[in-house]
């Protein structure tokens, strides 16, 4: 009996499969499929809108003050194409689906995959919560405290129990699992450390992954600054001409501008942490932050007041360090969102798009008339970004 052909349909299901799994950040962040595109296929630029929940403020006594449901939204650029163009002719696809995978498919998905998480992992930059471990005023490995207090910083932003992510640098994950042989581990998790050298999942609040994307972050040159001009609010600080650099992805505190709890308005007794959100030039008179400054009682309020008019300015992590970005998360932090690529019908022999656990692909096979070649491109469109950069923390380690 003649040997039956791996469709190309077949082939982009499986495709499609293996990229949602071949990545360990990319399979725990919150994943989005637009299909308005479904019909007439996105292109690089479009836009998509994404909203954000609603927050009210809570009145006291029978007399109430009507508040306006204020809709909050961010845009997220489908601005990213990535394609792996493969060779392959009517003899491979004889093969079984499980063999074409194991040796055609996985290796091409992989390394798309991995050049996707590497674009997206620079969302760690956003990140509004630094936590460091210091020693003798240095930076130091994270110990298990300094994990709990990652879990601590993004559940006083409101952050979900459940399902929290730690991403590490393969580096930080080998001092990490030493770190913990003393704890009060059940035996099976004791176990598995010791055989695996890795940690898993449920430990200290966070399923533990590690991954080769993470990166390491330059802190700038900043050594001095001041505000300039009180009761400010919102995204962009008012300051005198700073001295250094800020890079984004560095952290920075207000003088006199505390953290907020966002359920009970009580003052948590720490300085907010705010990220900066784009490169800063030595003498600069303003600075990108997030969270927006909303002093309360507010809806969306982050902070106790405003700061005041000279409130000194400083880094959390010394400037001019250097140190690996762990990153503590809850996956809707992050989203990445795909959309279905046109599918042109000019000199194309095949053609296939699949959608699966929020990744939609495209695969397309054409014939390549000066080198009698069939060419096989899988390609897929999206964008990323942070939608609750606070549910985010980086744990530094050092280089």
């Amino acid at each position: 009996m003649a040997n039956s052909l791996l469709t190309i349909d077949m082939i982009t299901n499986e495709a499609v499969r293996l990229f949602t799994q071949s990545n360990a950040f990319l399979r725990s962040i919150s994943r989005q499929y637009d299909d308005q595109f479904a019909r007439t296929g996105a292109k690089i630029g479009d836009t998509l809108r994404i909203r954000l929940p609603n927050d009210y403020i809570v009145q006291n006594g029978p007399s109430i003050t009507p508040q306006g449901t204020n809709e909050q939204n961010t845009s997220l650029t489908v601005a990213n194409q990535k394609v792996v163009p493969v060779s392959f002719g009517t003899a491979e696809q004889t093969m079984s689906l499980d063999d074409f995978s194991e040796r055609i498919l996985a290796p091409a998905v992989n390394r798309l995959a991995a050049a996707v998480a590497g674009d997206i992992i620079t969302l760690s930059n956003s990140a509004a919560n630094l936590i460091l471990n210091t020693s003798g005023g240095n930076l130091a490995s994270p110990v298990p405290q300094t994990w709990l207090e990652a879990g601590a910083a993004i559940t006083q932003n409101l952050a979900p129990m459940m399902d929290r992510k730690i991403i590490l640098d393969p580096v930080t994950q080998a001092r990490s699992v030493g770190t913990m042989t003393g704890l009060f581990n059940p035996q099976q998790k004791i176990s598995d450390q010791f055989e695996t050298g890795i940690i898993t999942k449920d430990t200290l609040g966070f399923d533990w992954m590690y991954d080769q994307t993470t990166q390491v972050h330059t802190v700038g040159s900043f050594s001095a600054g001041t505000v300039n001009g009180a009761s400010q609010t919102g995204n962009t600080l008012v300051t005198n001409a700073i001295t250094g650099t800020l890079n984004k992805g560095d952290v920075i505190t207000i003088q006199g501008v505390n953290a907020i709890n966002r359920l009970t308005g009580a003052d948590q007794g720490a300085l907010r942490q705010f990220v900066v959100t784009a490169n800063v030039a030595t003498g600069a008179t303003s600075i990108p932050i997030y969270p927006a400054i909303v002093p309360a009682p507010a809806a969306f309020n982050t902070v106790t007041a405003s700061p005041a008019n000279g409130a000194t300015i400083a880094l959390v992590a010394t400037a001019g360090s250097q140190y690996r970005q762990n990153l503590a998360y809850y996956p809707e932090a992050f989203t990445l969102a795909t959309a279905d690529l046109e599918m042109p019908t000019s000199g194309v022999v095949n053609a296939s798009r699949a959608t699966f656990d929020g990744v939609t692909m495209r695969m397309i096979q054409a014939y390549d008339v000066m080198s009698d070649q069939l060419i096989t491109r899988m390609d897929i469109l999206y964008g990323f970004a942070s939608i609750r950069p606070e549910w985010a923390a980086v744990v530094a380690d050092v280089l």
